[in-house]
């Protein structure tokens, strides 16, 4: 049997029987709180795949419960990866197994269980300044 232990900040949302439980079931050690067993990566997505052909294709394998096709800020234009949520755990293995390595769009799709995001260091702005500078310290001749 797996003991977990919860931070303080958990134990009012999970109660150890339920976590349990769900650590037993998967046979590994988990985060409680970043469990993301029905949603799934999918990448190396051609940059013309729609969140409609995307859910088509994973139909196949189950009920999906939403597409995201992550868009650049910028461009406007899809980064090339998606998060796909389907409706069970079961199902969510199957799609992995039926979609990963095959082809949609021209391109060899990857699909695995979507990982959590790691926290990243926070940006600072007060470091040393590039750029600037150059010409002459007299001006323009």
């Amino acid at each position: 049997m797996y003991q977990v232990q919860l931070p303080k900040f958990c134990e009012p949302l999970f109660s150890k029987s339920t976590l349990n439980k769900r650590v037993r079931r998967k046979n590994k050690v988990v985060n409680p709180i970043f469990i993301m067993e029905k949603k799934l990566f999918v990448g190396s997505l051609s940059y013309s795949t729609t969140e409609d052909s995307l859910k088509s294709f994973f139909e196949q394998a189950g009920t999906v419960e939403s597409v995201a096709i992550i868009i650049d800020k910028l461009s406007g234009r899809s980064k090339g990866f998606a998060f796909v949520e389907m409706s069970s755990e079961d199902e969510a293995q199957k799609a992995v197994e039926m979609c990963n390595g095959k082809e949609l769009d021209g391109r060899t799709i990857v699909v695995d269980e979507a990982k959590p995001m790691q926290p990243r260091a926070p940006r600072s702005f007060d470091g040393p300044r590039g750029g600037g500078g150059g010409g002459s310290r007299f001006g323009r001749r």
